[in-house]
Protein backbone atom coordinates (compact mmCIF):
# COMPACT_ATOMS: atom_id res chain seq x y z
CA UNK A 1 0.00 0.00 0.00
CA UNK A 2 1.14 4.02 -0.18
CA UNK A 3 3.32 4.00 2.88
CA UNK A 4 2.10 5.37 6.27
CA UNK A 5 3.03 8.69 7.41
CA UNK A 6 4.93 7.95 10.07
CA UNK A 7 5.26 10.39 12.96
CA UNK A 8 8.68 11.42 14.67
CA UNK A 9 6.95 12.18 18.09
CA UNK A 10 5.91 8.80 20.16
CA UNK A 11 3.00 10.18 22.90
CA UNK A 12 4.16 7.16 25.42
CA UNK A 13 1.17 5.76 27.24
CA UNK A 14 0.93 7.14 30.88
CA UNK A 15 2.57 5.17 33.64
CA UNK A 16 4.52 3.32 30.69
CA UNK A 17 2.75 0.09 31.68
CA UNK A 18 3.26 -3.11 30.17
CA UNK A 19 -0.09 -4.55 29.81
CA UNK A 20 -3.51 -1.66 29.50
CA UNK A 21 -4.82 -1.28 32.36
CA UNK A 22 -8.39 -2.36 33.48
CA UNK A 23 -8.31 -5.60 30.94
CA UNK A 24 -10.21 -7.47 32.98
CA UNK A 25 -12.82 -5.15 32.65
CA UNK A 26 -11.88 -4.24 29.22
CA UNK A 27 -12.28 -8.54 28.25
CA UNK A 28 -15.85 -8.55 29.51
CA UNK A 29 -16.98 -5.61 28.00
CA UNK A 30 -16.26 -6.72 24.65
CA UNK A 31 -17.38 -9.90 24.64
CA UNK A 32 -19.24 -10.94 22.03
CA UNK A 33 -23.13 -12.67 21.86
CA UNK A 34 -21.99 -14.45 18.85
CA UNK A 35 -18.29 -16.28 17.43
CA UNK A 36 -17.86 -13.15 14.92
CA UNK A 37 -18.66 -9.54 15.21
CA UNK A 38 -21.41 -8.33 13.21
CA UNK A 39 -19.70 -6.51 10.41
CA UNK A 40 -22.11 -3.24 8.66
CA UNK A 41 -23.87 -4.07 5.80
CA UNK A 42 -21.87 -1.67 3.81
CA UNK A 43 -18.64 -1.34 5.16
CA UNK A 44 -17.68 2.86 4.77
CA UNK A 45 -14.09 3.30 6.96
CA UNK A 46 -10.82 4.84 6.91
CA UNK A 47 -7.58 3.93 7.67
CA UNK A 48 -5.62 5.77 10.85
CA UNK A 49 -2.05 5.62 11.21
CA UNK A 50 -0.70 4.69 14.77
CA UNK A 51 1.12 7.76 15.10
CA UNK A 52 -2.49 9.47 14.76
CA UNK A 53 -4.03 7.73 17.22
CA UNK A 54 -1.12 8.01 19.75
CA UNK A 55 -1.61 11.57 19.14
CA UNK A 56 -5.36 11.66 20.40
CA UNK A 57 -6.97 11.82 16.80
CA UNK A 58 -8.87 8.80 16.82
CA UNK A 59 -11.71 10.47 18.28
CA UNK A 60 -12.03 12.85 15.34
CA UNK A 61 -12.48 9.61 12.75
CA UNK A 62 -15.28 8.38 15.11
CA UNK A 63 -17.16 11.46 14.71
CA UNK A 64 -17.11 11.18 11.47
CA UNK A 65 -20.17 8.72 11.83
CA UNK A 66 -22.07 12.02 11.62
CA UNK A 67 -21.24 11.78 7.78
CA UNK A 68 -21.76 8.38 7.54
CA UNK A 69 -18.53 6.28 8.65
CA UNK A 70 -18.92 3.10 10.34
CA UNK A 71 -15.57 1.60 10.11
CA UNK A 72 -12.34 2.60 11.21
CA UNK A 73 -9.26 0.39 10.32
CA UNK A 74 -5.90 1.23 12.37
CA UNK A 75 -2.53 0.24 12.16
CA UNK A 76 -1.39 -2.65 14.86
CA UNK A 77 1.87 -3.81 12.80
CA UNK A 78 3.01 -1.18 9.88
CA UNK A 79 5.41 -1.14 7.22
CA UNK A 80 8.38 0.61 9.61
CA UNK A 81 7.74 -3.40 11.85
CA UNK A 82 6.34 -1.38 15.00
CA UNK A 83 3.81 -2.67 16.92
CA UNK A 84 1.58 -0.22 18.41
CA UNK A 85 1.35 -1.67 21.95
CA UNK A 86 3.05 -3.59 24.18
CA UNK A 87 1.91 -6.67 25.68
CA UNK A 88 3.67 -9.97 27.30
CA UNK A 89 1.20 -12.23 24.62
CA UNK A 90 3.96 -10.95 21.91
CA UNK A 91 7.36 -11.43 23.88
CA UNK A 92 9.31 -11.67 20.39
CA UNK A 93 8.17 -7.93 19.80
CA UNK A 94 9.32 -6.98 22.88
CA UNK A 95 12.74 -8.77 22.68
CA UNK A 96 13.55 -7.00 19.20
CA UNK A 97 12.53 -4.03 20.11
CA UNK A 98 9.29 -3.79 17.79
CA UNK A 99 7.17 -2.91 20.44
CA UNK A 100 5.59 0.50 20.97
CA UNK A 101 3.17 2.36 23.59
CA UNK A 102 1.57 4.34 20.99
CA UNK A 103 -1.77 3.56 21.97
CA UNK A 104 -3.78 1.07 24.61
CA UNK A 105 -6.17 -1.39 22.51
CA UNK A 106 -8.23 -1.89 24.46
CA UNK A 107 -9.35 2.02 25.00
CA UNK A 108 -9.39 1.88 20.95
CA UNK A 109 -11.68 -0.55 20.59
CA UNK A 110 -13.75 1.43 23.73
CA UNK A 111 -13.95 4.45 22.18
CA UNK A 112 -14.92 2.52 18.60
CA UNK A 113 -17.48 0.55 20.03
CA UNK A 114 -18.75 3.28 22.14
CA UNK A 115 -20.23 4.72 19.22
CA UNK A 116 -21.26 1.28 17.15
CA UNK A 117 -18.02 1.77 14.89
CA UNK A 118 -16.49 -1.43 13.73
CA UNK A 119 -13.17 -2.18 14.41
CA UNK A 120 -10.09 -3.60 11.99
CA UNK A 121 -6.52 -3.56 12.65
CA UNK A 122 -4.14 -3.89 9.98
CA UNK A 123 -1.24 -5.74 10.15
CA UNK A 124 2.24 -5.91 7.52
CA UNK A 125 3.15 -9.68 6.99
CA UNK A 126 6.47 -10.02 5.64
CA UNK A 127 7.85 -6.43 4.91
CA UNK A 128 9.31 -6.24 8.48
CA UNK A 129 12.74 -3.99 8.90
CA UNK A 130 13.07 -4.32 12.14
CA UNK A 131 12.46 -8.39 12.76
CA UNK A 132 14.57 -9.21 9.99
CA UNK A 133 17.37 -7.11 11.27
CA UNK A 134 17.50 -7.68 14.62
CA UNK A 135 16.89 -11.72 14.09
CA UNK A 136 18.63 -12.34 10.92
CA UNK A 137 17.37 -16.33 10.26
CA UNK A 138 14.24 -15.19 10.08
CA UNK A 139 15.44 -12.83 6.84
CA UNK A 140 15.12 -13.31 2.80
CA UNK A 141 18.62 -13.25 1.59
CA UNK A 142 21.30 -12.09 -0.28
CA UNK A 143 23.22 -14.73 -2.21
CA UNK A 144 26.35 -13.83 -0.01
CA UNK A 145 23.96 -14.97 3.33
CA UNK A 146 23.10 -11.03 4.36
CA UNK A 147 19.95 -9.98 4.63
CA UNK A 148 18.56 -9.05 1.33
CA UNK A 149 16.49 -5.36 0.73
CA UNK A 150 14.26 -3.31 -1.14
CA UNK A 151 15.76 -0.66 -3.52
CA UNK A 152 14.26 1.75 -0.68
CA UNK A 153 16.53 -0.28 1.53
CA UNK A 154 14.18 -2.19 3.74
CA UNK A 155 14.18 -6.10 4.85
CA UNK A 156 11.70 -8.38 4.42
CA UNK A 157 11.25 -11.94 6.53
CA UNK A 158 10.45 -15.17 4.82
CA UNK A 159 7.61 -16.14 3.23
CA UNK A 160 8.15 -19.52 4.27
CA UNK A 161 9.61 -19.38 7.81
CA UNK A 162 6.57 -20.54 10.00
CA UNK A 163 8.29 -18.72 13.01
CA UNK A 164 6.81 -15.32 11.31
CA UNK A 165 3.84 -16.77 10.55
CA UNK A 166 2.63 -17.01 14.18
CA UNK A 167 4.52 -13.72 15.39
CA UNK A 168 2.39 -12.17 12.33
CA UNK A 169 -0.78 -13.79 13.70
CA UNK A 170 0.71 -13.67 17.47
CA UNK A 171 0.51 -9.39 17.03
CA UNK A 172 -3.40 -10.36 15.07
CA UNK A 173 -4.75 -12.60 18.60
CA UNK A 174 -3.05 -9.61 20.98
CA UNK A 175 -5.29 -7.26 19.01
CA UNK A 176 -8.52 -9.92 18.78
CA UNK A 177 -8.31 -10.08 22.66
CA UNK A 178 -8.80 -6.59 23.04
CA UNK A 179 -11.66 -6.42 21.26
CA UNK A 180 -11.03 -5.34 17.28
CA UNK A 181 -13.61 -6.95 15.34
CA UNK A 182 -11.15 -8.09 12.15
CA UNK A 183 -7.41 -8.29 11.58
CA UNK A 184 -6.34 -7.32 7.84
CA UNK A 185 -3.18 -8.40 6.59
CA UNK A 186 -1.37 -6.42 4.06
CA UNK A 187 2.13 -7.12 2.70
CA UNK A 188 0.59 -10.19 2.83
CA UNK A 189 2.94 -11.51 -0.86
CA UNK A 190 6.37 -12.13 -1.95
CA UNK A 191 8.93 -8.58 -2.46
CA UNK A 192 8.20 -7.21 -6.04
CA UNK A 193 10.33 -4.36 -5.32
CA UNK A 194 14.31 -4.56 -5.91
CA UNK A 195 16.87 -7.43 -7.31
CA UNK A 196 14.12 -9.71 -6.46
CA UNK A 197 16.17 -12.26 -8.71
CA UNK A 198 19.02 -12.70 -6.43
CA UNK A 199 16.88 -13.21 -3.04
CA UNK A 200 17.43 -16.52 -1.19
CA UNK A 201 14.85 -18.25 0.42
CA UNK A 202 15.87 -20.29 3.30
CA UNK A 203 13.11 -23.04 4.16
CA UNK A 204 11.89 -22.63 0.40
CA UNK A 205 9.08 -25.39 -0.27
CA UNK A 206 8.61 -26.50 -3.69
CA UNK A 207 5.33 -25.09 -4.82
CA UNK A 208 4.10 -21.56 -6.59
CA UNK A 209 4.46 -18.70 -4.72
CA UNK A 210 0.39 -18.20 -4.85
CA UNK A 211 0.22 -21.57 -2.69
CA UNK A 212 2.56 -20.37 -0.11
CA UNK A 213 0.59 -17.52 0.33
CA UNK A 214 -2.60 -19.18 0.34
CA UNK A 215 -0.98 -21.95 2.91
CA UNK A 216 -0.68 -18.58 5.33
CA UNK A 217 -4.11 -17.07 4.33
CA UNK A 218 -5.35 -20.90 5.74
CA UNK A 219 -3.18 -20.87 8.97
CA UNK A 220 -3.74 -16.94 9.78
CA UNK A 221 -7.30 -17.18 9.65
CA UNK A 222 -7.31 -20.53 11.62
CA UNK A 223 -6.17 -18.81 14.22
CA UNK A 224 -8.42 -15.43 13.70
CA UNK A 225 -11.26 -17.36 14.00
CA UNK A 226 -10.60 -19.54 17.04
CA UNK A 227 -9.91 -15.94 18.89
CA UNK A 228 -13.62 -14.91 17.25
CA UNK A 229 -12.22 -11.91 14.83
CA UNK A 230 -12.51 -12.21 10.86
CA UNK A 231 -9.77 -12.27 8.95
CA UNK A 232 -9.18 -9.81 5.74
CA UNK A 233 -6.40 -9.48 3.09
CA UNK A 234 -5.10 -6.66 1.14
CA UNK A 235 -4.52 -7.65 -2.32
CA UNK A 236 -2.67 -5.61 -5.26
CA UNK A 237 -5.52 -3.67 -7.92
CA UNK A 238 -4.02 -5.72 -10.49
CA UNK A 239 -4.10 -9.51 -8.58
CA UNK A 240 -6.79 -10.33 -10.36
CA UNK A 241 -6.33 -9.25 -13.62
CA UNK A 242 -2.80 -11.32 -14.28
CA UNK A 243 -0.22 -12.79 -12.44
CA UNK A 244 2.08 -10.38 -10.58
CA UNK A 245 4.18 -12.91 -9.74
CA UNK A 246 3.79 -12.22 -6.13
CA UNK A 247 1.74 -14.82 -4.80
CA UNK A 248 -1.33 -13.26 -4.53
CA UNK A 249 -4.25 -14.83 -6.41
CA UNK A 250 -7.28 -14.22 -5.06
CA UNK A 251 -9.01 -17.39 -5.85
CA UNK A 252 -6.62 -19.06 -3.55
CA UNK A 253 -6.82 -16.88 -0.58
CA UNK A 254 -10.55 -15.88 -0.85
CA UNK A 255 -11.32 -19.77 -0.08
CA UNK A 256 -9.87 -18.96 3.63
CA UNK A 257 -10.03 -14.87 4.58
CA UNK A 258 -13.65 -13.47 5.22
CA UNK A 259 -12.53 -10.28 3.04
CA UNK A 260 -10.52 -9.36 0.35
CA UNK A 261 -9.44 -5.40 0.00
CA UNK A 262 -8.19 -4.83 -3.54
CA UNK A 263 -6.04 -1.57 -3.66
CA UNK A 264 -8.08 -0.08 -6.31
CA UNK A 265 -5.83 3.68 -6.80
CA UNK A 266 -6.08 4.53 -9.64
CA UNK A 267 -2.88 7.02 -9.66
CA UNK A 268 -1.09 3.54 -9.33
CA UNK A 269 -2.31 1.81 -12.82
CA UNK A 270 0.03 2.03 -16.06
CA UNK A 271 -1.35 3.97 -19.06
CA UNK A 272 -3.56 1.47 -21.17
CA UNK A 273 -4.17 -0.89 -18.59
CA UNK A 274 -8.13 -1.48 -19.30
CA UNK A 275 -7.41 0.23 -22.29
CA UNK A 276 -7.86 3.22 -20.43
CA UNK A 277 -5.41 5.78 -21.88
CA UNK A 278 -5.06 7.26 -18.11
CA UNK A 279 -6.17 5.48 -15.52
CA UNK A 280 -5.75 8.02 -13.02
CA UNK A 281 -7.65 10.34 -14.73
CA UNK A 282 -10.41 7.86 -14.93
CA UNK A 283 -11.19 6.91 -11.43
CA UNK A 284 -14.13 5.43 -11.81
CA UNK A 285 -13.82 2.79 -14.55
CA UNK A 286 -10.50 2.14 -13.28
CA UNK A 287 -12.02 0.85 -9.85
CA UNK A 288 -15.10 -0.92 -12.08
CA UNK A 289 -12.90 -2.66 -14.27
CA UNK A 290 -10.55 -4.08 -11.15
CA UNK A 291 -13.95 -5.14 -9.17
CA UNK A 292 -14.96 -6.75 -12.37
CA UNK A 293 -12.18 -8.96 -12.15
CA UNK A 294 -11.79 -9.67 -8.34
CA UNK A 295 -15.38 -10.86 -8.82
CA UNK A 296 -15.06 -13.27 -11.43
CA UNK A 297 -11.85 -14.64 -10.06
CA UNK A 298 -13.55 -14.85 -6.85
CA UNK A 299 -16.45 -16.38 -8.22
CA UNK A 300 -17.58 -19.23 -5.64
CA UNK A 301 -15.50 -18.47 -2.74
CA UNK A 302 -16.62 -17.01 0.36
CA UNK A 303 -14.93 -13.53 1.04
CA UNK A 304 -16.90 -9.96 0.50
CA UNK A 305 -14.97 -7.49 -1.48
CA UNK A 306 -14.31 -4.33 0.05
CA UNK A 307 -11.80 -1.90 -2.21
CA UNK A 308 -9.49 0.83 -0.87
CA UNK A 309 -10.48 3.69 -2.73
CA UNK A 310 -7.96 6.97 -3.29
CA UNK A 311 -8.66 10.33 -1.64
CA UNK A 312 -4.78 11.31 -1.80
CA UNK A 313 -3.25 13.08 -4.65
CA UNK A 314 -0.60 11.30 -6.77
CA UNK A 315 0.29 13.14 -9.98
CA UNK A 316 -3.14 15.26 -9.82
CA UNK A 317 -5.29 16.42 -7.20
CA UNK A 318 -7.76 14.43 -6.28
CA UNK A 319 -11.26 16.10 -6.28
CA UNK A 320 -14.70 14.84 -3.81
CA UNK A 321 -15.88 14.39 -7.63
CA UNK A 322 -12.97 11.78 -8.41
CA UNK A 323 -13.76 9.67 -4.88
CA UNK A 324 -17.34 10.00 -5.38
CA UNK A 325 -16.78 8.08 -8.92
CA UNK A 326 -14.79 5.42 -6.86
CA UNK A 327 -17.28 5.11 -3.99
CA UNK A 328 -20.17 4.41 -7.21
CA UNK A 329 -18.43 2.03 -9.04
CA UNK A 330 -17.91 -0.01 -5.38
CA UNK A 331 -21.75 0.11 -5.53
CA UNK A 332 -22.19 -0.71 -9.02
CA UNK A 333 -20.01 -3.92 -8.59
CA UNK A 334 -22.15 -4.75 -5.78
CA UNK A 335 -19.38 -4.73 -2.98
CA UNK A 336 -19.61 -4.95 0.32
CA UNK A 337 -18.37 -1.31 0.91
CA UNK A 338 -15.04 0.70 0.86
CA UNK A 339 -12.55 2.13 3.17
CA UNK A 340 -10.75 5.28 1.81
CA UNK A 341 -6.57 5.39 1.98
CA UNK A 342 -4.92 8.31 3.10
CA UNK A 343 -1.41 8.55 4.12
CA UNK A 344 -1.49 11.64 6.32
CA UNK A 345 -5.24 10.92 7.49
CA UNK A 346 -7.14 13.88 5.72
CA UNK A 347 -10.43 12.74 4.30
CA UNK A 348 -13.41 13.53 2.03
CA UNK A 349 -16.22 13.31 4.83
CA UNK A 350 -19.04 13.77 1.83
CA UNK A 351 -18.19 10.05 0.14
CA UNK A 352 -18.81 8.63 2.95
CA UNK A 353 -22.48 9.37 2.99
CA UNK A 354 -25.07 5.82 2.95
CA UNK A 355 -27.45 5.47 0.77
CA UNK A 356 -31.39 5.14 1.26
CA UNK A 357 -31.65 1.98 3.71
CA UNK A 358 -27.80 1.45 4.76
Amino acid sequence: MVAAAISSMVAALAGGTSEPRGIAAAVQQHEKASLFPKRPKEIRGVHVTMSLVSAGKLGQYVRMRRQGLNTVEVDVKDESGQVAFKTPSIPLARRIGAAQSYYDPYEVARQAHEKHVYLIGRIVVFQDPILSERMPGYALKNPDGSVWHTSAGLGWVNMYDTRVWKYVTDVGLAAAKAGFDEVQFDYMRFPSDGDVWNIGYPRKVSEKKGETIGRFARYAAKRLHGAGALVGADLFGLAAHGNLGIGQVPHKIGRYVDTVYPMAYPSHYTPGEYDIPNPDAAPGPTVFNTLKDFRRSMRGRKAVLVPWLQDFSLGRTYTFADVKAQVDASRNMSTAGFLLWNPEGNYTKNALRPLRGY
